[in-house]
């Protein structure tokens, strides 16, 4: 296997700092720093190795260099294709079809896009495990951003805490929603007696969706309406729960009130997602193709 590990380099731009501020300033986690010292990775100044009590100057080459990571050892490599939307050496970004779930559980430890992206990355000799940075749910298709390496899987991470990662969403929902645009803040729990099912309850964590009607029209002589979502907060079954709430649940989604009658699964499609590159700085703006089963019901 090819080395891959990960080096990030800055120069000073002012004097008398520690270098330990310095790494602070760049989003290095105390997790992150701590591999490094003690994990195989090191700390260069000028190509010097130095502790993070050394004070630098301005013109100080800093070179972080982070030990190489190994895939979690539960986690069984499966090889088989998948649509890759963007990649470069931090950030994988991938199409989800329906009906695939996102990572292992202790029922089901493979054909999940963990195990993919494994087996993806032992393929391409990248020494990392699998970040998954935005999850969906089996049923739901869509983008799904992976980390290629822990400091990225921090960066994107605290992006995700502060609102920087805009994630949109599409579904076709029951009835024709009469509002052309609105917001639904209420609270999502679990439900007593249940490992999977959320409703809404005061004791339940804040959760707050905007929807936008792009289009309302009957199929099949069943009034629907297409819908976007964009997420303020990421409780599980977010979107589900909220259409579910207001009247509106989504077509397919019989564990939330929907019929199966025109899909076999919720129509819920995870169709873009808007960030400035952590590294690059770049705007990136990746857009996700529908899945056939609910562009046949859009045509």
């Amino acid at each position: 296997m090819k080395n891959t590990k990960l080096t990030l380099t800055f120069t000073m731009k002012e004097d008398h700092t520690l270098l330990r501020d310095a790494i602070r300033k760049y989003g290095i986690s105390k997790k992150a720093l701590t591999s490094i010292k003690y994990e195989g990775g090191k700390i260069l100044v000028n190509g010097e190795e130095k502790t993070v009590r050394h004070e630098l100057k301005v013109g100080d080459v800093v070179s972080l260099i982070f030990p190489e990571e190994k895939k979690s050892e539960g986690l069984i490599p499966e090889f088989g294709d998948f649509p890759i939307l963007f990649e470069d050496n931090h950030i994988l970004i991938i199409l989800k079809e329906a009906g695939i779930s996102t990572i292992p559980s202790r029922e089901h430890p493979n054909g999940t896009i963990a195990n993919k992206v494994a087996g993806y990355y032992q393929s391409k000799g990248i020494a990392s495990t699998v970040h998954i940075v935005t999850r969906l749910d089996k049923d739901t298709s869509g983008i799904i951003c992976i980390a290629k390496h822990r400091h990225a899987h921090h960066l994107l991470s605290e992006m995700q805490k502060t609102g920087s990662i805009y994630r949109t969403y599409e579904a076709i929902v029951h009835g024709h929603v009469m509002e052309d645009s609105f917001t639904i803040e209420a609270p999502i729990g679990r439900k007593n007696g249940s490992i999977i099912e959320r409703i809404i309850t005061s004791e339940g964590k804040y959760a707050k969706t905007t929807v936008q009607v792009i289009k309302r029209f009957t199929f099949q002589e069943e009034n629907i309406t297409h819908v976007r979502l964009n997420l303020h907060t990421g409780r599980t079954h977010q979107i589900r729960v909220h259409m579910m709430s207001i009247g509106h649940p989504l077509i397919g989604d019989d564990l939330y009130g929907g019929s199966r009658f025109l899909i076999d699964r919720q129509a819920l499609h995870a169709k873009s997602i808007k960030l400035i590159h952590p590294f690059t700085k770049e705007n990136l703006l990746i857009e996700a193709p529908f899945p056939k089963d609910m562009y046949q019901i859009l045509l």
